[in-house]
């Protein structure tokens, strides 16, 4: 960059929220500028996430979020002309005895969202996913439910938003924050140069915390690596749906001619790290034989494993909002795994945040960052529930 870029609003960070949201605030006629520290987009926790995408959650905020972001990867092609790789392979939850009546509670409000949610028996669902049943109450099945291609969906809206005038910089690391006493705005140093925004979108995923201190700010995010093991190509007959076993949180689906399992590390320690955790897979198998004998019959392959990361809140929910000692400054991060099922809301809410100078279309009190300092504990405020 020559000299100062002048921009009304900076987005960190060119992951599948930044890049939604760089659309939507474009599509609304800001100059926005988007600024990666790696090669490329999506190359950080985007390009490696699970990608599955649901709209059963035990909360509305949650529930709506997904919801209505499921239902612009169902209409994106039709809508922009890209093909984002949605496919409702659907979303299996196999439920305990204990959990079964929260469980119905939750599939209730699903329904209210307009969420397509089945309630299944044991049988119904060994239809779908094979599985022992001993201790499983029954099951929920989200037809709608399914996966997307994440990286296809940064690029998309990345590509959209170019076309309405956004600037994307790659390769260019965000070094230095400055507020700016005179306008409001900010000053950022980023790959040598010098950017002046009105309004820094924090859109940097597990990098989120770290950025937030350059500019004096507190945002409580940090990385956790998350691994997920693969089978050989074809070892199963037929493909299985997304099937988690909320007693245990294993979870499996097929992804082409192979079968993807995953199991997060209770003790995982936080941090940047996508090295595969070879030692853990002993573990994640075991986990899920009990509830799956048939792994293990199922041939491992290491080719097709990978590990990637969760960018982590203390409650394990997403922080949207300006910060509340500085409101030009607005967060897009923490949302700790869901963050691609949820993007194309997360983007038109900030949009509404930066243009309206308050997010009213939705209720996001329980997303907002002051929350850490009411519950200094760290708990999840009333109500929400996962």
């Amino acid at each position: 960059m020559a000299g100062v870029l002048r921009t009304d609003v900076l987005v960190v960070g060119a992951g599948i929220i930044g890049a939604a949201c760089a659309y939507h605030l474009a599509e609304a006629g800001l100059r926005v500028t988007v600024v990666e520290s790696l090669d490329g987009p999506a190359e950080g926790s985007s390009g490696r996430s699970f990608a599955s995408i649901r709209g059963q959650w035990a909360d509305p905020l949650n529930i709506e979020m997904s919801w209505r972001s499921i239902c612009r990867y169902r209409d994106f092609e039709a809508n922009h002309g890209v093909d984002v790789g949605y496919r409702p392979s659907g979303y299996l939850f196999l439920v305990p005895e204990d959990a079964w009546p929260t469980h119905l509670a939750a599939v209730e409000m699903q329904r209210e969202h307009g969420v397509p949610v089945e309630v299944l028996g044991t049988v119904a669902a060994n239809a779908i996913t094979p599985f022992y049943s001993e201790g499983i109450a029954g099951a929920t099945w989200g037809s709608a439910d399914g996966v997307v291609d994440p990286t296809t969906v940064t690029m998309a809206y990345l590509s959209m938003a170019r076309a309405s005038g956004t600037t994307v910089l790659l390769r260019q690391r965000v070094t230095g924050i400055t507020p700016d006493p005179v306008t409001g705005g900010w000053s950022v140093t980023a790959g040598g140069g010098t950017i002046s925004a009105q309004r820094i979108v924090n859109a940097a995923g597990g990098w989120a915390g770290e950025l937030a201190r350059l500019a004096g700010l507190e945002v409580p995010v940090v990385h956790s690596r998350r691994n997920i093991f693969s089978s050989a190509p074809g070892a199963l007959p037929s493909s299985l749906p997304m099937t988690v076993d909320i007693g245990s949180g294993f979870y499996l689906r097929s992804e082409g001619d192979r079968l993807l399992v995953g199991l997060g590390r209770p003790d995982q320690a936080d941090g940047y790290d996508v090295s595969i955790d070879w030692p853990w897979m002993e573990s994640v198998i075991e986990t899920g034989m009990t509830r799956f004998p048939w792994l293990g019959d199922i041939p491992l392959d290491r080719t097709g494993s990978w590990a990637g990361t969760y960018e982590n809140t203390p409650d394990h929910h997403g922080i949207l909002g300006p910060d509340p000692t500085a409101p030009t400054w607005v967060n897009a991060c923490g949302f700790s795994g869901h963050g691609v099922m949820q993007a194309p809301e997360i983007g038109r809410l900030v949009a509404e945040q930066v243009v309206r100078g308050a997010i009213t279309s939705l209720d996001v009190t329980m997303l907002r960052p002051e929350r850490f300092t009411t519950h200094a504990d760290g708990a999840a405020p009333a109500g929400m529930v996962f």
